[in-house]
């Protein structure tokens, strides 16, 4: 499975294109820019996908999360990639695919909990810069446009109310044939919007020219075709 490098042909002085899309979770800001990214012909970077790697990997070696040197103590053991196969991302932890793994919920909360931390931020940001440097990219996240890609070509903040997202979010782990109710799902969410919001490292905030889009009325299609007007408009 080939990692993420540049294509050696391509010109380094060349103007890479970044687009930052940043907001809470359950917005759909990983299926939106990962078929904005296909459309666009750019690569999808999905930095929660990350964090949500690290928050696995300290679940798996029996840790807890939320203890700051159980994390810390994990990072020097860490090799992580993303890794492209017929233009799907896939997640690496020490050379083992966990795409499927860190989609749970628990990996969800455990995620929040590890990002929190500055060090696990540090040891990330540099890798995510790079893909923007390297290729035209579209990179989704809770701190892009403010922190990791400040100076990106277009900012977005996608949005939408806690309990449609709550109930995308729902029906999605149903169909995964998690056993989940609405209420449960709701909870959740709003624990994560918390801890995202008033972390004291790069909280989730939307970005003073970041354009904000809130989907809660939308469809996907709908969505999908706000963001990809936006994108073109502001790439002319």
């Amino acid at each position: 499975m080939p990692c993420f490098k540049r294509n050696p042909k391509e010109r380094f002085d060349t103007k890479m294109i970044s687009i930052a899309i940043d907001g809470p979770s359950g917005a759909g800001k990983s299926s939106l820019a990962r078929s904005l990214a296909q459309k666009l012909g750019y690569v999808y970077v999905d930095t929660g996908a990350l964090y949500r790697t690290i928050g696995l990997a300290v679940l798996l070696a029996g840790h807890d999360p939320g203890c700051p040197d159980q994390v810390l103590a994990q990072l020097d053991k860490l090799h992580l990639d993303l890794c492209y196969q017929n233009g799907t991302q896939h997640v690496l932890l020490n050379g083992q695919d966990v795409s499927d793994q860190i989609r749970t919920e628990q990996v969800s909360k455990a995620a929040s909990q590890v990002s929190a931390l500055p060090q696990v931020r540090d040891f990330l940001t540099e890798t995510q810069r790079r893909m923007a440097r390297e290729q035209n990219v579209i990179m989704d996240g809770r701190d892009i446009g403010t922190v990791i890609l400040p100076h990106a070509d277009i900012k977005i903040f996608l949005t939408a109310t806690s309990a449609e997202r709550a109930r995308r979010r729902t029906a999605e782990l149903l169909e995964k044939g998690q056993q989940v109710t609405y209420e449960q799902v709701l909870e959740d969410l709003k624990q994560r919007d918390y801890q995202d919001t008033h972390r004291q490292v790069a909280p989730l905030r939307q970005a003073p020219d970041a354009i904000l889009v809130d989907t809660s009325e939308l469809d996907f299609d709908g969505a999908l075709a706000r963001l990809e007007q936006i994108i073109r408009e502001g790439l002319r």
